[in-house]
Parts: structure tokens; C-alpha cells; sequence
């Protein structure tokens, strides 16, 4: 990691070659508040610099980064939809990235493989369920039931993946308290070996993002959640109690 990085300047740029890091974080101007997010951002935790580049997403993740065309081609939208969802910490970033790895990729129009069903998952977060192509579009003014293709569309998947962190779920919060296994049971599909692997995923951004991993880390998921949650509406998610 390189420790004396500067900012970055616009989408994808920097001002000197490096990785982003928390150090830099303290002296960058903070990122102009517009986001539902935003308010539950914790008072000591440093504004965090945004605007990812491939190279990042690669450092962090190996193994896990698509298509470099289309991951290049949407992360001007996804950076824009963290700034939007007030994942502007390490800790944040470290579990949103994590997640993107593991659901797409970092490819926004990608289709779960062998999910033919009419709302099955798509876009950077997987959209899946009517219960969420419904209020998600609704939330957008977009027809998501009628249209579902259009969760995979440039202008709208990484928008969707921001709703569903934050409006769907709320998952912020779990971010903050290092609870990558709430994150894990909150994003939605069957518990098991891939909660470990999306862990160490979190681990490594942590890692690239800080210069070290936090001791608290939790990667179990809390036990109401610790089925399959890839169907729960937010009513059936909230009713099984506090994360």
C-alpha cells in the first residue's frame, strides 16, 4: 500500500499513482452530503476517499473483477452511487466493494447464471423478487415489474444496488460495527461457506483501504438470519428481530 497517495481527481484519476487509504482520507475535502445514508454516518470515522479505479477493485479483490470493459464502463455510476448512499468510510466501502465483488463482479449488467426466472437476479447487488423489482422501482418511478431488464441497465443498476443498501436494508450500520455476517444475512441468499469467503473478501479491502484489519470483525450471521434470507421482504427481514 502506498501511503502517501493524493486524492483523486475526478472519476478514475489521480493526482499520483497509488491506492486509496485512510491517512489521505483525513486531509480530503469531505464529500458534499446528498444521500439517505449520510446521517447515519458515525461522528469519529474519517471521510474516506471515493472514486475507485479497476486497478483498485483488482488489488483488493484478485480474481473477482469482470470484464474489464464493462467494469470500466460502470464505475463512474457506481462510484457515484456510493457518494449517494453515504458509503464514504473504509469500513463502508470495504463491505459495499466486498459485496459487488461476490453478487456481479463489478459487471452491472450481469444476469445470474441459470436464473431464468422473470425477476430473478440482476445488476451489481442481484436484484431478485418481485418484492423488491416493485418498491425499488417505485422508489425510482421506473417500471421495474414491467421492465426488469432495466436493473440491468447503465443508468440504473448501480442507483438500485445503492437503494437496496440503504432503503431496503439499511445496511450501513452493520458496515460501522465491522458485522460483515448481518451485511451477509441483509444482502440475502443461503447461508453457508460463501458467508466465510465474502468475509475475507471484507478482510482484504480492510486490509488495501487501512494498512491493517480491525480486530471485531464478525463474520457470523446473527441467528434469526442464519437461513436462506435471499427471499425476505424488508416486513419478513425486520420481523425477524434486530441484527
Amino acid at each position: 500500500m502506498i501511503a502517501n497517495a493524493t486524492r483523486r481527481i475526478g472519476v478514475g484519476v489521480l493526482a499520483t499513482a497509488g491506492m486509496v487509504t485512510a491517512s489521505l482520507a483525513a486531509t480530503a475535502a469531505p464529500a458534499t452530503p446528498h444521500a439517505e445514508g449520510d446521517s447515519n454516518a458515525p461522528a469519529s470515522a474519517p471521510a474516506a476517499v471515493v472514486d475507485f479505479t479497476r486497478a483498485d477493485l483488482e488489488a483488493m479483490f484478485p480474481g473477482r473483477v469482470g470484464d474489464p470493459a464493462i467494469v470500466d464502463e460502470g464505475l463512474p455510476t457506481l462510484n457515484q452511487a456510493m457518494l449517494d448512499a453515504g458509503i464514504t468510510t473504509p469500513y463502508r466501502q470495504a463491505a459495499f466493494l466486498a459485496t459487488i465483488a461476490h453478487e456481479s463482479i463489478f459487471e452491472y449488467n450481469i444476469r445470474e447464471i441459470g436464473d431464468t426466472r422473470p425477476y430473478g437476479g440482476r445488476g451489481y447487488i442481484q436484484l431478485t423478487g418481485d418484492f423488491n423489482y416493485g418498491p425499488a422501482g417505485d422508489y425510482f418511478g421506473i417500471d421495474l415489474l414491467g421492465n426488469p431488464d432495466l436493473a440491468l441497465s447503465l443508468e440504473w443498476s448501480a442507483p438500485i444496488a445503492r437503494w437496496y443498501w440503504t432503503v431496503a436494508r439499511d445496511i450501513n450500520p452493520m458496515a460501522d460495527a465491522l458485522d460483515m455476517g448481518a451485511v451477509n444475512a441483509a444482502i440475502g441468499y443461503p447461508a453457508g461457506e460463501e458467508d466465510n469467503r465474502r468475509c475475507d473478501s471484507f478482510k482484504s479491502a480492510l486490509q488495501y483501504l487501512t494498512g491493517s484489519v480491525p480486530a471485531g470483525v464478525n463474520c457470523t450471521r446473527p441467528a434469526a438470519y442464519r437461513g436462506d434470507t435471499r427471499d425476505l421482504s424488508r416486513a419478513e427481514w425486520e420481523a425477524l428481530g434486530d441484527w
